[in-house]
């Protein structure tokens, strides 16, 4: 669609920022990024764009705003339908099972991810370990049945990287960075051999590699966040 435009209002070490522009360079989209300053300085821009949240991602297409990851990813794979990999495969039971597990990443993995290296209490981290570890699990039985990576596919979404891919993709690097700062492995090749397997291969394409954050860089400000925004309870 010649003469569109479309920009993307994100921050650099966000899982949910970097969905969206895995997503834009599977289809092939070019766009305008626009970083901003969550800790600190937010813009007008983020704040007219996303009263709600005030927070990023938010896709501006033509003058349109779409918030919140998931749906910004719907939005992409409909508007841009036909154009580079289908996000969503067709059947509407394999559409539902990847929304479904989606849900359970935002809900269930990333909480008790975040609470592993955020709360103070050594019960409460130990707490959310556990979850973690299970939530992990999960995971890496549903990719081998309802997905069929133990039938040989490749991603969640088949032969190619799809909706689940880049949902869980947006965290590859925050679970190596909070492996280094718990020193609690959560997917290595003989517990979690599938996701093993699955984070090095989605890791080595192009429009993934190029769009990671730093795992240094990633890794100091991980630190920052816990110091500055520590976890008081966990539930």
């Amino acid at each position: 669609m010649e003469g569109e435009q479309v920009k993307v209002l994100k921050y650099w070490a966000s899982p949910f920022s970097l969905r969206v522009q895995i997503a834009l360079d599977l289809k092939g989209i070019p766009y305008e990024y626009v970083e901003e300053d969550l800790l600190n300085n937010k813009s007008q821009l983020l704040l007219q764009s996303n009263p709600v949240h005030k927070t990023v991602p938010v896709l501006i297409h033509n003058s349109k705003n779409i918030c919140e990851s998931l749906i910004v990813l719907e939005y992409i794979d409909e508007t841009w339908e036909g154009r580079g990999v289908s996000l969503l495969l067709k059947s509407p039971h394999q559409r539902a099972l990847a929304r479904f597990w989606a849900a359970f990443i935002d809900d269930k993995l990333g909480h008790s991810i975040s609470g592993m290296y955020r709360c103070l209490e050594k019960e409460l981290r130990k707490k959310a370990t556990n979850e973690t570890m299970n939530n992990i699990a999960l995971l890496e039985e549903a990719f081998g049945t309802a997905f069929n990576g133990l039938k040989g596919n490749p991603f969640f979404g088949g032969e190619c990287i799809g909706y689940l891919d880049i949902v869980l993709g947006g965290l590859v690097v925050w679970i190596q960075v909070v492996e280094a700062i718990t020193g609690v492995t959560l997917i290595d090749p003989e517990t979690t051999p599938l996701l093993h397997a699955w984070l090095h291969r989605f890791c080595r394409v192009d429009s993934v590699k190029k769009s990671l954050p730093q795992f240094e860089k990633l890794l100091t400000y991980g630190y920052l966040v816990q110091k500055k925004f520590p976890m008081l309870t966990y539930e």
